[in-house]
């Protein structure tokens, strides 16, 4: 076994293979960028090797530096983590001949599998089922539509060294197949270097659901069932669960065979992923198989009981796999939630910045563990107070539970979202939120176009619709009277005439937009040490009762309780809204914002006039943190609606900023390459 491996990554994946390796007795070397000197994975190993500056181009892209890192340490394997080199044929190669083991599949196996064409012909002459399409590279548009005829509408039209949902269009005519064509072959080449373009049929309504492999170099090759991946946002993950819950016993079986049997058909060596795209009717075709280890890898793992990560060191050293296909088990049902820093009520754009408040919810499970039990488990490489830089993928942390069933992995899930505690940077969480509540998921009624169907709008707050709202005002009343009931036992105060008395009257009001404030009355009954307090919301429709009990202690953002003798778990901030005055409860994804109040000042405050936001339709503002990488205006400058004005750029993610209408630039307020804030001005319109 290996003394010593170096993790050529950083982030959550990099914590998660330190995590493996010390439990095994072997020691990590970690690589890192100037932006990454104070990121956890550099702590947690044992030793840290500077690699360059912030972009993964001059760092973690550097192939030469690494190996050079890896021989100053003694290290004598690289564990790649995915992303960056992971799939590299020639740094794997490179690896091997320098002497250093590189914990994945051997460099021919990438090759074999990284080119989409090629994989393609591998899969058909190993029996395994694929899509019927033109494997060969086209070379013009009018080849493409004639393609796309013999195939038969709709078709995809793809890159052959396309990934993460670049060099991707679907066609349903000619007119689509013939500009896909154009702009796939003209993305590829920009992305890839490689503009090779070939087309497949479009599978309609089509899940998307991979089998994880596992080989040694024995000639042993297992599958570790599969998971199902089809939630997906612009072909991006973003839940992923283990089991499907649509394919059958004979189609997993069917699926997991074909797997094998590819992997075999490259002499694999590793933990791989043979992804499948799947039919209405079960019908299943060969989409890609990628040659590493993947994001969603804890769902396999708490359904198995497997650790992943050892298994794949362990074929490194040249182990032979300890179980066979007939020992691989399928216990209680996973979900993960990648928990990403965007905001989803900006269009899901980048949100970078300092954790403000990073507060996980509680863990019965951890990443290196090779267990079954039920629980949560929280991968992440980042620590409360630390940073989220923009120069790398916005992934904050994955969320992951195991329950018995599906019902109760989603439950659990719910539940750990309300305690996910992030604050100081916006994250996905009640998007997430959103989804799990939603009766398609719940049903498993979905398929990868699910969240393109149901948010063609985008995601908007009304989007998530709590069970039962009176709930958060009952919430929000109670908490007010755990700060007024603070105040009055607080020494120093003014005289008696004017000391904060309890009250048992509230008159909670929801803040809304443009002043659209609703008002709703509440009194408060008496309670007994240790017991729930009663609040009655005077509704419209009647009086309604919710007996609280809060554990809470000043300075909390997490609060749990029990509505009614049930728990609950939720969050809540104050003086962090626009108005300093204001609760702001978050529940199941819902966030309401509500002043609560003596009645007269209720009546009062309905009297207020509303004061406007002021007005910045001459601004040019910033929709995102990130980097001013370039201003394409002068001042004095007409500009027509549509024309480019400058290009922000964050987490690998470039945002074109245009101009809504015609108009004259009068000033600019920022220079090429500043760091923007979010809602910064950018210039001024005349």
């Amino acid at each position: 076994m290996f003394k010593k491996i170096l993790i050529a990554n950083r982030g959550e994946i990099a914590c998660r293979v330190i995590t493996t390796a010390r439990r095994m007795g072997i020691a990590t070397v970690a690589v890192y960028s100037d932006a990454d000197r104070h990121a956890r994975h550099v702590a947690l190993a044992d030793e840290a090797v500077r690699l360059g500056p912030p972009p993964s181009r001059e760092s973690y892209l550097l192939a030469d530096k690494i190996i050079a890192a890896a021989k100053q340490t003694g290290a004598q394997a690289i564990h790649p983590g995915y992303g960056f080199l992971s799939e590299n044929e020639a740094f794997a190669r490179r690896c091997e001949e320098e002497g250093i083991v590189f914990i994945g599949p051997k460099h021919h196996s990438i090759a074999a599998m990284g080119d989409k064409i090629a994989s393609k012909k591998l899969a058909g002459e190993a029996r395994v089922s694929t899509i019927p399409g033109f494997n060969e590279a086209i070379d013009s548009p009018e080849h493409a539509v004639s393609i796309a005829r013999e195939i038969g509408y709709p078709v995809m039209i793809k890159a052959s060294a396309g990934g993460g949902g670049k060099g991707l269009r679907v066609a349903w005519n000619d007119q689509e197949a013939h500009d896909g064509f154009g702009s796939c072959r003209a993305e590829a080449r920009n992305a890839f270097g490689d503009d090779r373009v070939f087309i497949e049929k479009f599978v309609e309504n089509p899940r998307h659901i991979e089998i994880q492999v596992l080989g040694d170099a024995h000639g042993n090759v297992v599958y570790l069932n599969e998971r199902e991946c089809s939630i997906q946002r612009r072909h991006q993950k973003v839940i992923e669960e283990a089991p499907s819950p649509f394919i059958s016993d004979a189609t997993r079986r069917a699926m997991g065979e074909q797997a094998v049997a590819l992997a075999r058909a490259v002499n694999y060596q590793s933990a791989g992923t043979v992804e499948f795209v799947v039919g209405r009717n079960q019908d299943f075709y060969f989409l890609e198989m990628n040659t590493r280890l993947q994001v969603e890898h804890p769902v396999t793992e708490l359904i198995t009981g497997l650790d992943l990560v050892e298994q794949m060191i362990r074929v490194a050293a040249g182990e032979k796999l300890g179980f066979t296909q007939a020992d691989v088990r399928r216990e209680g049902w996973a979900i993960e939630c990648r928990i990403n820093a965007e905001d989803p009520l900006r269009n899901f754009l980048p949100s970078t910045g300092r954790l403000v408040r990073f507060e996980p919810p509680a863990q019965q499970l951890f990443q290196g563990q090779a267990t079954t039990a039920c629980g949560v488990r929280v991968d992440t490489g980042v620590v409360d107070g630390g940073e989220i830089p923009m120069y790398y993928d916005s992934m904050i942390a994955k969320l992951i539970v195991h329950g018995v069933d599906r019902v109760d992995a989603i439950a659990r899930m719910r539940e750990a979202l309300n305690g996910f505690v992030i604050q100081g940077v916006q994250s996905n969480i009640p998007f997430q939120a959103a989804l799990l509540a939603h009766p398609g998921f719940v049903a498993g009624d979905f398929d990868t176009g699910f969240i393109a169907a149901h948010y063609a709008h985008g995601f908007r707050a009304e989007d998530v619709v709590h069970e039962d709202p009176p709930f958060l005002l009952a919430l929000a009343a109670h908490l007010h009277m755990f700060y007024r009931n603070r105040a009055s036992g607080l020494q120093g105060q003014f005289w008696d005439g004017f000391k904060r008395l309890p009250r048992r009257e509230f008159t909670v009001c929801v803040l809304g937009d443009d002043g659209r404030n609703s008002y709703t009355e509440v009194s408060a009954g008496e309670t007994a040490p240790g017991e729930a307090t009663p609040i009655t919301l005077h509704l419209p429709g009647g009086d309604k009762t919710y007996r609280l009990a809060i554990d809470r202690h000043l300075g909390d953002a997490r609060i749990a309780g029990t509505v009614d003798g049930r728990p609950f778990t939720a969050q809540m901030e104050r003086g962090k809204t626009a108005n300093p005055l204001a609760i702001r409860v978050i529940h199941n994804g819902t966030r309401l914002d509500a002043i609560v109040m003596h009645p007269r000042t209720a009546e009062l405050h309905k009297l207020m006039p509303y004061k406007a936001p002021p007005d910045t339709s001459k601004f040019l503002l910033s929709p995102m943190p990130g980097l001013l990488v370039q201003l394409s205006v002068q001042p004095g400058q007409e500009v027509k609606a549509g024309e480019r004005l400058a290009v922000i750029e964050a987490m690998k993610m470039e945002n074109v900023l245009t101009a809504a209408q015609d108009a004259t630039v009068a000033e600019l307020l920022a220079d090429k390459g500043a760091s923007l804030a979010v809602d910064q001005p950018i210039l001024r319109f005349a």
